[in-house]
């Protein structure tokens, strides 16, 4: 059986690692470089660096502090926030990335997907998206840009599927409604991007406890779940939590 991954993310604002509650009143908890250190020495499987006020400010990717973070790391590493063109791409996977995470840039440019896994490999383009319930959606989901702030006209689960023929090789799919709140992740959601897609599924938003990451690894059929408060501020560490998973017959790497 596959083994399932934990993620760690870390957003960042400013240089500085952030975490806010649904995207809002986010708060410094320390430097990335030092964290991805720390979490790579847990056994993370994979870390995910968000820039998270790139795409609202208009500007690129952070390539210095990419490239210090990734010096740190030798896993898989994602990088998201602000990437609007192939040289973004391109440079950033030059600092140290292996993976480039699209998400409101994909939304106004579609064909950069397209054109990121033409040149770089499927692997390499990662959809992030940030969906939230919405009955007036066919899903039930509607997609938002800009850290959450700005409402598209898309379908989670169209957008989704569409992405994928594109060419994106993975989905980091997160839950506004479930963001920060610890209160387990949106498993209708992810299942159902889950069961529409031919990809690895990551699920994202409202991890408190193992037993959270056990049901969207399970029910919610994702092939990881992505985590931050829990290790950032809620005392756990990557291998207890995979220790946990164990003991509940979800199979991790140890």
């Amino acid at each position: 059986m596959l083994k399932k991954r934990i993620i760690v993310c870390l957003d960042v604002k400013d240089g500085r690692t952030t975490k806010g509650v649904k995207f809002q009143n986010n708060r410094d908890i320390g430097d990335p470089v030092e964290m991805a250190a720390e979490y790579y020495k847990q056994g993370v499987d994979e870390l995910v660096f968000y820039d998270i006020m790139a795409s609202a400010r208009g500007r690129g990717p952070i390539l210095d502090l990419i490239s210090r973070v990734a010096s740190k790391v030798f896993i898989p590493f994602c990088v998201g926030g602000g990437i609007g063109t192939i040289e973004d791409i391109r440079s950033t996977i030059l600092a140290g990335a292996e993976k480039i995470s699209l998400n409101s840039q994909a939304v106004k440019n579609p064909g950069l997907i397209s054109e990121g896994a033409r040149i770089f490999g499927n692997q390499c383009i990662v959809l992030g998206m940030d969906a939230a319930r919405d009955e007036s959606c066919p899903s039930g989901y509607r997609v938002y840009i800009n850290g959450g702030r700005v409402k598209t006209e898309l379908d989670a689960r169209e957008w989704a599927v569409k992405a994928v023929e594109l060419g994106a090789g993975e989905i980091v799919l997160n839950s506004i409604d479930a963001d920060g709140m610890k209160n387990g992740y949106e498993i209708p959601l992810t299942k159902m991007i889950a069961e529409s897609v031919p990809v690895p599924v990551i699920a994202s938003g409202g991890g408190g406890k193992p037993e959270h990451l056990a049901d969207v690894l399970t029910e919610g059929k994702a092939d990881a779940a992505l985590i931050a408060s829990m290790v950032h501020t809620e005392g756990y560490t990557v291998s207890g939590i995979k220790s946990d998973l164990q003991n509940m017959n979800v199979p991790v790497r140890l």
